[in-house]
């Protein structure tokens, strides 16, 4: 499986399951919220869960495939398996910054 990338959130595919990672499962399925906008990258349709484990973010798609929405994006579709969450960054000549959405 491929990274999968929808503004500033990028979703990195890894082998272990997360019985082996044993992290704590979330309540809600929102990956990111923008600080300005308040919009958000989260799961509108599928069977899906969301852990946090050590400050990141992981998302086990249960069924066949799940669906990551944004208000300013297009709707992707996530395909099963485990997934870890990541913001990306760029860098500029201060430092590295967050990718703002």
């Amino acid at each position: 499986m491929q990274p999968i990338r929808q503004g500033d959130v990028i979703l990195l595919p890894v082998q272990q399951t997360i019985q082996q990672i044993k992290g704590q499962k979330l309540l809600h399925l929102i990956l990111a919220a923008g600080e300005v906008t308040g919009h958000t990258h989260r799961i509108i349709d599928g069977q899906a869960e969301l852990y946090e484990i050590d400050g990141t973010l992981y998302l086990r798609v249960v069924s066949k495939e799940a669906t990551l929405a944004h208000e300013e994006h297009k709707a992707i579709s996530i395909p099963q398996g485990t997934w870890m969450v990541r913001i990306q960054r760029e860098y500029q000549p201060q430092g590295w910054r967050y990718v703002a959405d």
